[in-house]
């Protein structure tokens, strides 16, 4: 499944699903497919996103890995600062102009 983000404001990002997912719950929302950020709540989102990945900003983030290899995992991980950047950016667009941010399956 992929997860499509789509704002007035920025271009469309899509992304695999359960990854979409663990970033929209970082965000504060439930994760519910579609969903919706009003205007005025999306500055609170990201904000809170942005302090989910500095928290920890090299967690690998790989929903799919069930590997045992953890030297494998580590080397073929991707961070989480940067599967969020795409959806950061979004989300500052999203702000700074005030528009609605949405997301559903593609």
């Amino acid at each position: 499944m992929l997860i499509t983000f789509k704002t007035p404001a920025y271009a469309d990002i899509t992304m695999f699903g359960d990854v979409a997912k663990a970033l929209i719950k970082m965000m504060g929302h439930s994760g519910t497919i579609p969903g919706a950020i009003l205007a005025e709540d999306v500055p609170k989102a990201l904000e809170t996103l942005r302090a989910a990945v500095a928290h920890n900003p090299n967690a690998p983030l790989n929903p799919h890995r069930d590997d045992d290899d953890e030297d494998a995992a580590r080397s073929e991980s991707v961070s989480l600062a940067k599967r969020a950047l795409p959806l950061l950016e979004l989300l500052e667009a999203a702000a700074r102009e005030e528009k609605n941010v949405m997301w559903d399956q593609t």
